[in-house]
């Protein structure tokens, strides 16, 4: 019999807490609620669920801080964060993604994309999980304490940042294009401009950068992205 999932809601409205309740219990998840931020910290204190709901406005603390702060925080950083909100620009959901929410709605959304973006998180969360650790030609990735370094030497990172890292050192040497990137890193479900791709390549290569590894992401001209340890780009 497979583990029923726990879903924590924080979300001010009642009426949509209830209404988002009511589909995800329906749809077999065991669901938790919280009006605000002080409340969802004391539940995450209290019970660790699968899945984090969260409103960007929230009337004691933003959405968006108590995400960045359960990511913060190495007993929930690899808690998977939907963010809610009525913030329809590229501006805002990639701020939200780099504060290291998994996915972005935008209110109003049905229950069922609700269900579909919740399956997404957690299928790709299962798959990233804390495991073995990466390493590659001297770069190394601590998968349990998201830590990555060269030499002893740590490298600073965002929450995006580390994911395109992450996947890229599991997957070296095959060329990425941007929608594919998208795919996998951010989940098909993500809708932000391919262009924000290349932005967190720059900010990747910057960090790598720093210890003498920027040309380890290479970008392979009409086609997208590499990573190879291997000097050049084509």
């Amino acid at each position: 019999m497979s583990q029923v999932r726990q879903i924590l809601i924080v979300e001010d409205e009642q009426p949509i807490r209830e209404m988002i309740a009511f589909a995800l219990r329906r749809a077999g998840f065991e669901v938790r609620e919280a009006g605000n931020s002080q409340d969802a910290r004391v539940r995450l204190a209290d019970d660790r669920p699968d899945l984090l709901l969260v409103d960007w406005m929230l009337p004691d603390m933003s959405g968006l801080e108590l995400t960045r702060l359960i990511k913060r925080d190495p007993a929930t950083r690899d808690l998977p964060i939907i963010m809610l909100t009525a913030r329809a620009t590229e501006g805002d959901k990639v701020t939200a993604l780099d504060g290291g929410a998994d996915d972005y709605m935008t209110k109003p959304f049905s229950p069922r994309e609700l269900l579909s973006r919740i399956n997404a998180v957690l299928r790709r969360s299962a798959g990233t999980a804390e495991g073995d650790n990466i390493e590659l030609a001297g770069l190394k990735m601590d998968r349990g304490s998201h830590r990555v370094s060269v030499g002893g030497r740590e490298l600073s990172l965002g929450p995006t940042e580390y994911r395109l890292l992450e996947f890229f050192m599991q997957n070296p040497e095959r060329v990425y294009a941007r929608a594919q990137l998208l795919d996998r890193v951010w989940g098909g479900n993500v809708y932000i401009e391919e262009r924000t791709i290349d932005v967190h390549i720059r900010r990747l290569r910057m960090a790598l950068e720093e210890v003498g590894l920027a040309h380890f992401v290479q970008t392979v001209r009409g086609s997208g992205y590499r990573f190879s340890a291997r000097e050049g780009a084509a």
